[in-house]
């Protein structure tokens, strides 16, 4: 009897396998718990494969595009852009955007500004910037252009992304870039 095999004791007792099952409930509940939680606090995200996002209203709701291309023609509708940057966003006389939206940040010092259909002009109310519907200043003391983004329009969503093209107004590279 020499050559067979002694038993022993199995490798796991009782004790072990009932702490490892503790803890494996342990550990599924407070994932399961913990997860709602943390993706709770993780913003969703609504970009694309080129950096656009979609363009949402001042409540972080998405903006359809119907919304806005009902609009008379020369409108300019702000929407909170890239980084939640307020954008104007026009609309064409054919009745669809224009491809360049319009950050309204001042770049003299980041005051923000409303639209003057009036003087058809961008006017800055804290040191008195003026711009043309373009963004190009004609009066200071700011001394750059405003900074652009790009509009697109795609199933009824309007994706808005940074501007990295030359400057149409200037034929240079973008300041902002």
């Amino acid at each position: 009897m020499e050559n067979s095999l002694p038993l022993e004791s199995p490798t796991l007792s009782r004790r072990q396998l009932l702490n490892f099952l503790t803890g494996t409930v342990v550990a599924a509940t407070a994932s399961a718990t913990l997860y709602p939680a943390v993706q709770f606090f993780i913003p969703p995200v609504e970009s694309s494969e080129d950096g656009s996002i979609l363009a949402k209203d001042k409540l972080g709701n998405p903006i359809p595009a119907g919304q806005i291309l009902v609009e008379a023609a020369g409108t300019r509708a702000l929407i909170a852009g890239l980084a939640g940057e307020p954008t104007y966003l026009t609309l064409k006389e054919d009745g669809t955007l224009d491809e360049i939206g319009i950050v309204n940040n001042c770049t003299h010092l980041g005051c923000t500004f409303p639209w003057n259909a009036i003087d058809s002009q961008f006017q800055c109310p804290c040191h008195g910037s003026r711009y043309t519907p373009d963004g190009t200043v004609v009066r200071g003391p700011a001394n750059r252009p405003l900074k652009l983004v790009r509009v697109t329009v795609k199933d009824e969503s309007i994706w808005i992304s940074p501007w990295n093209d030359l400057d149409p107004r200037t034929g240079a590279k973008p300041w902002w870039t």
